[in-house]
């Protein structure tokens, strides 16, 4: 049942690329997160995404997030984004490092219920801990997505005829430094096509496509306590 789940989400990304992204960022030999701080700026990163390619979210003047529809998507994560992006008007690079954590626990919780894994209690008078035991029963299913958005940076192809999912997976992968699927030597070996990937998301969010470009500078001044804009 888990490993179908998986599937299905990789197989097909109407699920979200919010959930596809935790499937990259995910550490099958430590049964669990590269970097839950990393991961949680990842995961607004690709649910913006997400309700940008749906046409949920625009960039309206000065860069800022405008919602087009607040009609309910069938995602609780897309849901819960959309009415914090009609609540206020912010940039994309903001709204990726606001409730980031809600966002993190929120996309476990939907893959638990998919049946896609078991997470370990947390002790609720304990830290919080950096790493979070999860139990995928096939996690197959994460290297197979792991391996393929790997082997779309190192290819030769049109980046042109890449899935759009495929490219904002890669361009994610990239700039935020996710080692589990690109290493140093392929982010500086490959920077072209990274550039050529990530601008995808230029086409019609082009203010995104530089947060996301941005990715790995925003994550050290988030944890660094510096604000948003």
């Amino acid at each position: 049942m888990a490993g179908g789940g998986v599937r299905r989400i990789v197989g097909d990304m109407s699920r979200g690329l919010h959930l596809a992204t935790y499937l990259l960022a995910f550490d099958t030999r430590a049964q669990s997160l590269q970097d839950r701080t990393r991961a949680g700026f990842l995961l607004r990163a690709a649910a913006l995404a997400e309700l940008a390619h749906r046409g949920a979210a625009v960039e309206g003047g000065a860069g800022k997030v405008q919602v087009v529809s607040a009609d309910p998507t069938g995602d609780r994560v897309l849901d819960a984004l959309l009415a914090e992006l009609d609540d206020r008007s912010r940039t994309w690079k903001a709204w990726i490092r606001r409730s980031r954590d809600d966002t993190l626990e929120a996309v476990e919780e939907q893959l638990a219920v998919l049946g896609v894994m078991t997470m370990a209690d947390r002790n609720p008078y304990g830290p919080v801990a950096p790493h979070r035991t999860v139990t995928m029963d096939d996690p197959r299913e994460a290297l197979d997505l792991q391996l393929r958005v790997a082997e779309l940076v190192r290819g030769s192809g049109p980046v042109g005829q890449a899935p759009y999912g495929d490219a904002v997976l890669a361009a994610l992968a990239a700039h935020g430094h996710l080692r589990l699927v690109l290493t140093r030597h392929d982010r500086k070996a490959h920077a072209g096509r990274i550039r050529a990937l990530t601008d995808r998301l230029a086409d019609r969010t082009p203010g995104l496509a530089r947060a996301v470009a941005g990715l790995n500078m925003t994550m050290i001044a988030g944890q660094g306590g510096a604000g948003g804009g």
